[in-house]
């Protein structure tokens, strides 16, 4: 009887960083699809606009999604070890770090859409002739 209790703790741990993988990887997709539309809001802001404060905006963010893309694959990283080796059971400390992540890119998120809700702003003022 006690064999089943580990192995199940052991399905359970597995489960769930596999989750936990599947939706990270679903954030760097994200995540570089964003990054191809900031290049692509880039040169929207370089031939219409000419802001240079969006413009400053535009590269900010681009580093931070940068950061936040190489904090992620390191992520990814540490939960495909953990996957294959670890033995560490999957408790709510791991959970609340897996939370964290997930607040490190909704936070980016918002902040692209609130760039993006000023660039879109800034286009409303051009009327065609």
């Amino acid at each position: 009887m006690k064999i089943e209790l580990p192995y199940k703790i052991n399905v359970h741990r597995k489960l769930c960083i596999k989750k936990d993988i599947i939706e990270l990887n679903q954030w760097i997709d994200t995540l570089s699809a964003l990054n191809i539309e900031l290049e692509q809001l880039k040169l929207i802001e370089k031939q219409l606009l000419k802001n240079s404060m969006i413009e400053t905006n535009l590269l900010g963010l681009r580093r931070k999604n940068t950061l936040v893309m190489g904090m992620l694959c390191k992520y990814e990283q540490e939960l495909n070890t953990e996957f294959e080796y670890g033995a560490k059971e999957y408790d709510g400390l791991r959970a609340k770090e897996h939370e964290k992540k997930r607040d490190v890119f909704t936070a980016l998120g918002q902040e692209f859409i609130q760039l993006k809700q000023m660039i879109y702003h800034n286009l409303l003022k051009y009327q065609r002739r």
